[in-house]
């Protein structure tokens, strides 16, 4: 069978999807480019906000009225796993599955027939460009008022086997990823089930001597949980980048007390410091929430004035919005939309100012570049042009870095900073 994967959401859908194409592909399926040539047509869904489940339905109900004859059309991931009942009541929906439900899928698709035994284009093969993401664990078990994550992946934590997870680094690097970028619904969560308090610096450890990966990146680190040791990983193994994304949700330790997450302010404070003590150049990224039920005009002063103590390198901001099951939903002073809109504005402008003038720090500096453009751009004048990450740049999330030139994807070239450009940087050859 002919099948073609779309992956909504965060970049732990994509390892899902991933894991969905292999075990296809291990059954005989075949990953095809052109939708219309698919025999199934798989949607991975995200259904972790409001804005996201709508997006999901959207997709859904697209691919349903625009299907080929014969065609079949399925729904998994998060929206699929919390409101299965409405996926599949959507016409032209022939199956709604799940997380995790990738065996499922397979079985769903059935055995490969001879006849129809095409070979795939070479853009829908396993192969993946510069960076790729590494799921460590699924499940959390945090108690976070607003978040719905606990009852759409479990609410334990569920680490992935140091030895799997180098097997499938190796596979990822043998497809073509250069970087590695760690992800889980919390990162400094590895191992705790097994007792392991210090599992994640150790997993560090194992995928830099045998993954074969240049870079290693880490991201949804719970406050609290950056251990000394993590940050001594961090800063004596050299395919680990100077980067971490910490998720804070606020500033303001009343806010932080009603979302049930770590408040303690100095603790957060001392974190930061220490960080930035061992790695004077790591780049930092958090996210934070605004509107939550409750936030006074003095609250949200508190996120701004620490979020410009702070000089988060990147940051960003969701509006509150209740969760079906949550807490938080059940709350009182739930805020008016327009305040909302107003603060999150307000917020998106300061770490705009903040990250531009983090920007301008960086001028002068010299550092890789993991290219990521395809060859053949170039600028309005014709001249070929190049755009890539550096250490301080996570995928998806983060700005690009440019420069005049010519280079493959994949490639890691010298470069000097020149200019900024605001949320992106200029740089030259070296």
């Amino acid at each position: 069978m002919r099948y073609q994967i779309i992956t909504l959401g965060c970049p732990k859908n994509t390892t899902d999807s991933d894991r969905i194409a292999r075990t296809l592909q291990r059954d005989g399926h075949v990953p095809v480019a052109d939708r219309d040539a698919a025999d199934l047509v798989i949607l991975n869904t995200c259904g972790f906000i409001d804005d996201a489940r709508a997006e999901s339905r959207e997709a859904a109900e697209i691919l349903a009225a625009e299907r080929a004859p014969e065609q079949q059309v399925i729904v998994t991931g998060c929206w699929s796993e919390i409101e299965q009942e409405q996926v599949i009541e959507i016409d032209g929906i022939d199956a709604a599955f799940g997380i995790e439900a990738w065996r499922q899928i397979a079985d769903h698709a059935g055995a490969l027939e001879a006849e129809r035994d095409i070979p795939a284009t070479p853009e829908a093969t396993l192969g993946i460009g510069p960076s790729a993401y590494l799921k460590i664990s699924d499940g959390c078990a945090r108690p976070c008022t607003f978040c719905n994550i606990p009852a759409i992946k479990g609410r334990q934590f569920r680490s992935v086997e140091p030895d799997r997870l180098v097997a499938e680094a190796r596979d990822l690097v043998g497809r073509g990823a250069r970087e590695l970028v760690l992800v889980a619904q919390d990162s400094t969560a590895y191992g705790v089930e097994w007792g392991d308090t210090n599992g994640l610096p150790r997993l560090i450890e194992r995928l830099a001597a045998e993954s074969g990966a240049d870079w290693l990146r880490l991201m949804y680190a719970y406050p609290g949980f950056v251990t000394p040791s993590l940050i001594e990983v961090m800063s004596q193994t050299p395919q680990v980048c100077h980067y971490l994304d910490i998720p804070l949700q606020h500033g303001s330790p009343d806010v932080l007390r009603r979302m049930k997450r770590p408040h303690n302010m100095r603790m957060v404070r001392d974190t930061l410091d220490r960080l930035r003590s061992a790695m004077p150049d790591i780049a930092i990224r958090s996210t934070f929430i605004v509107g939550f039920p409750g936030e006074t005009e003095a609250e949200f002063g508190e996120l701004l004035d620490f979020v410009e103590e702070a000089a988060f390198d990147r940051a960003g901001a969701f509006t509150y919005s209740p969760q079906a099951g949550t807490p938080a939903a059940e709350m009182g002073e739930q805020l008016a939309e327009s305040v909302k809109q107003r603060r999150h504005h307000e917020l998106m402008t300061l770490f705009a100012e903040v990250a531009t003038e983090r920007n301008r720090r960086q001028i002068g500096r010299r550092m890789q570049l993991l290219v990521e453009s395809e060859p053949g751009q170039a600028t309005e004048d014709g001249e070929p042009i190049i755009a890539g990450r550096s250490y301080r740049e996570a995928p998806e999330v983060d700005g690009l870095i440019l420069a005049l030139g010519e280079a493959a994807p994949g490639e890691l070239l010298d470069v000097e900073i020149v200019e900024s450009l605001g949320h992106d940087l200029w740089a030259e050859l070296r």
